[in-house]
């Protein structure tokens, strides 16, 4: 029985891992596309409906989950998937890739900010530490003694991408209820709908698709690119997300998570050229420290009602 304990952990931190590197080339990936004249709510869109389009045999085999959980699959569609895409594309059109992921990852100090003063509940003195380092963390990485770094406007996105991260791991603790399948294509699905109010696809320039876009310092297709979107850091992404937070607790989970910003900047590095300065990378460091001990601190399982308060 120890032994079947252990290979479920082991298998599960395998697919957690596996999760942190494919959401981490989102956005070293994406950029490419806006530079090349997209939008990024055009982007998020190709990536959520591509996404859904895959995961459609899903939706329909997992009908009956929709008078189950409603809010459940609203929530994820809204937040976890249409919510973070939105704010962090739009985030890397001004600042770097790695700066505006290394901003989303306050998601877990945003957890303990709602757990501690809407649901009323007491935090440890370790989640206290941990938010004043990562707090510091941040003002490092946007250089707040020079009166921020970076563009305010991708600042606030990013950190609008934080909120909305804070409830992925949250709101994929749903419990055995709902299949991962039926919530990822539930909500790729909703977060495609929505997105597609903001990102009016039928204005986009299609051409665009059968064109290049610059990665590494090489010509390659759009259609390359958006596939590893949809494929690879979205579907494959979400899935191994969900089920590595069900097999390790969101705290554990969300720990190995912490390799996605450093994977992002890596790649960010080798295809962008996009390097991190001191600061960055000190504050960067500051932040995953504060978060990792923030969430730690989080309780070992926060199910999603708790989060919408029902």
């Amino acid at each position: 029985m120890r032994n079947l304990t252990h290979n479920a952990k082991a298998a599960g931190l395998a697919v957690a891992i596996a999760s942190a590197f494919c959401f981490g080339g989102s956005g070293p990936v994406a950029k490419p596309l806006i530079t090349a004249g997209f939008t990024p709510q055009q982007v998020a869109w190709l990536r959520v409906a591509g996404g859904a389009l895959l995961m459609l045999p899903f939706v329909v085999r997992h009908a009956r989950v929709v008078r189950r959980s409603p809010k459940l699959l609203l929530g994820y569609g809204l937040f976890a998937i249409a919510g973070v895409q939105v704010c962090y594309f739009a985030a890397i059109a001004t600042v770097p890739v790695g700066v505006a992921l290394l901003i989303e990852f306050l998601g877990p100090v945003f957890v303990l900010g709602w757990i501690r003063f809407v649901r009323r509940r007491p935090v440890t003195r370790s989640a206290a530490v941990g938010v004043v380092i990562a707090v510091a963390g941040l003002a490092c990485v946007v250089e707040l003694w020079s009166g921020l770094g970076f563009d305010p406007v991708g600042l606030l996105l990013a950190l609008g991408a934080a909120g909305c991260q804070a409830t992925y791991f949250l709101l994929s603790d749903s419990g055995p209820q709902v299949n991962p399948f039926a919530l990822t294509g539930f909500g790729l699905l909703i977060g495609a709908a929505l997105i597609t109010l903001v990102a009016a696809p039928w204005n986009m320039d299609w051409a665009l698709l059968t064109g290049p876009v610059q990665l590494a310092g090489h010509h390659v297709p759009a259609l390359l690119a958006v596939a590893w979107l949809v494929v690879l850091s979205t579907v494959l992404a979400y899935l191994t997300g969900i089920v590595a937070v069900r097999r390790l607790s969101p705290p554990v989970a969300g720990a190995v998570a912490f390799l996605e910003p450093v994977v992002a900047t890596v790649l960010a590095w080798a295809l962008l050229a996009e390097a991190l300065g001191p600061y960055q990378l000190l504050g960067g460091a500051l932040i995953l420290t504060g978060a990792y001990v923030a969430q730690r601190a989080a309780p070992a399982r926060t199910q999603a009602s708790e989060l919408a308060g029902v």
